[in-house]
């Protein structure tokens, strides 16, 4: 039977983490060198084996930056399989109709990683059925506040998803270099979809802490 809680020889690990986000300052950071978050893409980027990442402070976030990232906008139509009520409403909200015609493209995979199934996270990822080009992985169930994120090999797709959010890495730039970067890719609205760095660590010591000391 597997715990659902942190195991006590973690419990240092993840205090001294949050001790270091904590006196650091960087609960919410905006600074240029913000590390927390780049080590969480890191570690998603490796265990889903896509090249570029996104973290966003919400599943909804995630969804949003999924299919917008992909051009699936206000009309269009996207397939989800076994979609839940949440993700219906939330694209219905957008516009977006979900079906289950086969000739609409499929908006996403997605994974739930609570600590059930925290050590089976790679075998979970191994290709079945038909691969969305947008992987969504929701960390909420872990119990450290919302959290999510995007995997793709997509780098544009990667690119507007990081748009999408009031200080994404290209609003980041811009504050430390005032000049735009790629402007054709400016949404229409931005959302508050920053995750919290704080929150960005302690996902971060859950995946590199994985499979040790576990037993069945």
């Amino acid at each position: 039977m597997k715990n659902k809680t942190i195991e006590k020889e973690h419990l240092f690990s993840l205090s001294f983490v949050l001790s270091r986000v904590l006196t650091s300052g960087v609960i919410m950071s905006i600074e240029k060198n913000e590390s927390e978050l780049k080590g969480l893409e890191k570690s998603i980027a490796k265990l889903s084996g896509k090249r570029y990442v996104s973290l966003f402070n919400s599943y909804t976030g995630a969804v949003h930056a999924a299919l917008w990232g992909q051009d699936l906008v206000h009309g269009s139509q996207a397939r989800l399989a076994e979609p839940s009520e949440q993700e219906r409403k939330f694209a219905n909200w957008l516009g977006i109709a979900i079906t289950q015609d086969s000739s609409a493209p499929l908006g996403f995979n997605r994974l739930a990683v609570s600590w059930d199934n925290l050590n089976d996270l790679e075998r979970l990822l191994e290709p079945s059925g038909e691969q969305a080009a947008v992987q969504v992985f929701d960390f909420t169930p872990l119990g450290f506040g919302p959290a999510a994120a995007i995997a793709t090999s997509s780098e544009l797709a990667w690119k507007k998803a990081e748009r999408l959010k009031i200080f994404g890495a290209f609003d980041l730039q811009t504050m430390w270099t005032q000049e735009e970067s790629e402007p054709e890719l400016q949404p229409a609205a931005q959302f508050n979809y920053r995750l919290s760095p704080l929150v960005a660590a302690c996902v971060k010591l859950s995946l590199l802490r994985r499979n040790r000391g576990h037993e069945d």
